[in-house]
Formats: structure tokens, C-alpha cells, sequence
């Protein structure tokens, strides 16, 4: 190859666990701005072909917006490549088609992600927050966010807007843990007869989900309600297509918030000057909630596939080459953000890619943004002060910037009396 990553490495799912490599990033971006990346095994998965990492914001955005010369369907969108035989199982799901015939499913579900629905939530959630700020005041001045708040906030949200009875929550989180967390140490791996990891992504490892969707399809149709899953049962997706849908919104709907917010909470902790800011009312809670996603972006990388010989960045890439953009990265490139390292919860413009952009910008960063903005009024009402009392837990991922652990120490405002 050409440019190799000069011994960079932003492929190892290790490195994410100790914090985005901003070092390795800025170097790339300055010197390699699309650079080969060797795909060794690493904790027990086999190797690949190797891939191309895409740095600088403009490379990345021209890729995500470019699907004829970038595709999504040809080898689906994460950076270790599918089984062959799992191959038309993984391009069922919206993210892993290209247009125009990725059109006509994201237009379908639209439906369901209306302002209205999903303003009507907005309620919910905000004393679904209060509540668990209030339950994790019991733990005193020192508590971990992610296991008191965080995680039943971002599930219990997605639950409500699925439609999925409380008695089955628990089955979401744990298909979600299987799908997102496969490379973390914590979550043991299944593995198949040879003693080698099984693809989360496989359809027996999704076979459980798909029957859930399925029953869960049913009961709607006989018993419709307002929520998501009502909308698809009664759409004219394709069973396969609802499937792969539900299978999307659990996961891509529960992990966004569920690892944004803690990230949100973490840049707060670790930047008083600015929390102090916002919870003054010195800045607006938009920007501030989209300088928090720029800071700290849910997803690290998308794969795409070179549909043609092409070029990005001066460097040649051959046909059927893997191209991964880096979403922290472009989040952080001095060429588009002043002082990127600097949290700046006031920041205008903030053009970063933490939902993505082109044709697969994410469908429910609507509701995303939403519960982010319900979450840290609700935190700003809550608290009087917020400080690291140990450092965070990461997950070991190159795909998902999660949080696992966020112990804090908190001083507790006085609750507010009740109207008379």
C-alpha cells in the first residue's frame, strides 16, 4: 500500500478503552489523512484484508455523502468483514443498503419518527429523569451515573417509544450488550464449535430478537397503540424488513443515548469552567448539547466499500477496498473546528458528524438530541456540583464510544417545594 498509518494504529478496540487517541487522530489528519490500517486478530477475532482510515472532516463527509463511489451494501458497514454466507442475511437492514433502494424502507419508518410522537415523549422523559436523579441522591454524595441513571434512561426511553411491555426490557439490554459490547473483555463471546467468536451479527445469533419482533408485531396489530412498533407492524415492510428494524432501533436507539449521555456527563465533570456556564444560563442547552455530542461522538466508525477505483485525499483506492471514516476524529480537525479540544458548549457553527450525514444520517437523532436536552436540564435542576471521584470505565470498542462506569462525586441541590 501506498500511505501506510506509519505505525498509527486507530484499529485496536483496546485503545478506545483508555480514551480517543487525539495524538494518533491529529497526526493522521496532519500527515496520512487517509492511511492503511493493518486488521490483526485481536481478542480471539480472526484477522482481515486491512482498510483504509479516513481522518480529516471533509474526506469524511464526502465519503458518507458519496454512495456511488462508497457503498454501504457492498460489505455492509462494520469494519470486520461479515461472513460470506451472512452476507445478504446483514443487507436486509436499512444501514447496509445503498440508494435508491435504501429510500423506500427509511422513507416507511420515517413515519413513526414524527415530531409530534416524538415530542409527546418529551414529557416521559423528563420525569423518567427526575426520578432516577432522585433515586441516585440516596447513594449519596459519591455514585456511578452510568449504573443509577444513564443506562435505565436511555432504555426505559426506547422501551416507551418501541412499545415494548416493561416485563421484556431486560431482553433489549441484553441483545443490545451482545450486539455492541462483542469485543469488550466483560462480555464473554460465544463461540461456535471450533472455539472461534460467533458473528453478534449472524442470524443465530439474532434468531431470539427476530422471533421477539415478530410476537411483539402481532400483539400490535391486534392491539395498536402510539409507538414505533405499532406503526411498522402496520406498515408495508416486509417481515425480513421489520426485523432488521426492530434489530436496528433496539440497538442504534438505546446505544446513541446510552453512550452519549455519560460521555455528556464526563466532559461536564471534567470542564467545570463550562458546566458552570451552562447550568448559569450563560449558553443555550442546544449548542451546548451539540458541542457534548462533537466532544464526545456515540459512534467512533463507519465502514464503507469503494465501489470503483477512485481517489480521497491524494490516495489512490482500488476497487472493493474497505473505507472507515472516523467520526471523533473529523470532530476534532483544527481544518473546520477552532480549538477543537476546547469544550465550548456556546459553539456556532458546530457542523460535526456525531449522527453521521448523506443518506444514512441517523433516523432518530431527532429523538436523540431530545432526551440528551431532557436529561441535563434535569441534571442542572438536580445538582449544585459534579467532579470525577475515579476515572471512567470505557468500553473496549472500535465502534461504539461507551462508558461503562462514570463514579462521581455530586453535591445535591435542595428539592424544589411543590406548588401549593
Amino acid at each position: 500500500m501506498e500511505n501506510t498509518s506509519d505505525g498509527y494504529d486507530v484499529f485496536d478496540p483496546r485503545v478506545y478503552a483508555r480514551g480517543l487517541p487525539h495524538d494518533t487522530f491529529k497526526a493522521l489528519r496532519d500527515h496520512r489523512p487517509v492511511a492503511w490500517q493493518e486488521e490483526y486478530e485481536v481478542l480471539g477475532w480472526p484477522p482481515g484484508p486491512g482498510f483504509w482510515a479516513v481522518t480529516r472532516h471533509a474526506d469524511v463527509v464526502r465519503v458518507l455523502k458519496d454512495a456511488t463511489a462508497y457503498s454501504s451494501y457492498l460489505g455492509a458497514t462494520q469494519i470486520r468483514d461479515p461472513h460470506p454466507a451472512d452476507l445478504p442475511f446483514i443487507r436486509r437492514m436499512m444501514l447496509n443498503q445503498d440508494p435508491p433502494g435504501h429510500g423506500r424502507p427509511r422513507r416507511l419508518v420515517s413515519r413513526a419518527f414524527t415530531p409530534g410522537r416524538i415530542e409527546r415523549f418529551a414529557a416521559t422523559a423528563r420525569d423518567r429523569a427526575r426520578t432516577l436523579l432522585r433515586a441516585a441522591r440516596e447513594h449519596g454524595p459519591e455514585v456511578d451515573l452510568v449504573r443509577t441513571v444513564t443506562d435505565d434512561y436511555a432504555l426505559l426511553n426506547l422501551t416507551d417509544l418501541l412499545g415494548v411491555p416493561a416485563a421484556d426490557r431486560g431482553l433489549l439490554l441484553a441483545w443490545t450488550e451482545r450486539v455492541i459490547a462483542y469485543q469488550d473483555p466483560d462480555e464473554p463471546a460465544v463461540l461456535d464449535e471450533r472455539g472461534r467468536p460467533v458473528d453478534p451479527r449472524s442470524p443465530a445469533m439474532l434468531a431470539e430478537m427476530f422471533r421477539y419482533a415478530q410476537e411483539l408485531a402481532a400483539y400490535k396489530r391486534a392491539h395498536p397503540a402510539d409507538d414505533v412498533m405499532t406503526v411498522l407492524a402496520t406498515s408495508e415492510l416486509h417481515d425480513a424488513e421489520l426485523e432488521m428494524f426492530f434489530f436496528l432501533l433496539t440497538v442504534a436507539g438505546n446505544d446513541t443515548v446510552r453512550s452519549a449521555a455519560p460521555g455528556g456527563l464526563l466532559a461536564l465533570a471534567e470542564h467545570p469552567e463550562e458546566r458552570d456556564r451552562l447550568w448559569n444560563g450563560e449558553v443555550g442547552m442546544d449548542s451546548a448539547v451539540e458541542e457534548l455530542l462533537r466532544s464526545h461522538p456515540p459512534v467512533l466508525s463507519f465502514r464503507r466499500t469503494a465501489t470503483r477505483d477512485t481517489e480521497l485525499a491524494g490516495q489512490r483506492i482500488a476497487a472493493g477496498d474497505k473505507v472507515v471514516v472516523l467520526h471523533a476524529s473529523a470532530n476534532h480537525d483544527e481544518r473546520v473546528f477552532r480549538t477543537p479540544h476546547r469544550l465550548d458548549l456556546g459553539r456556532t457553527p458546530n457542523p460535526h458528524v456525531s449522527f453521521g450525514d448523506g443518506p444514512h444520517v441517523c433516523l432518530g437523532a431527532h429523538f436523540a438530541r431530545l432526551q440528551l436536552r431532557v436529561l441535563h436540564e434535569e441534571v442542572r435542576e438536580s445538582l449544585a456540583g459534579l467532579e470525577l471521584a475515579a476515572p471512567p470505565r470505557r468500553l473496549v470498542s472500535n465502534f461504539i464510544n461507551g462508558v461503562k462506569s462514570l463514579p462521581v462525586r455530586t453535591r445535591w441541590r435542595e428539592p424544589s417545594a411543590p406548588p401549593a
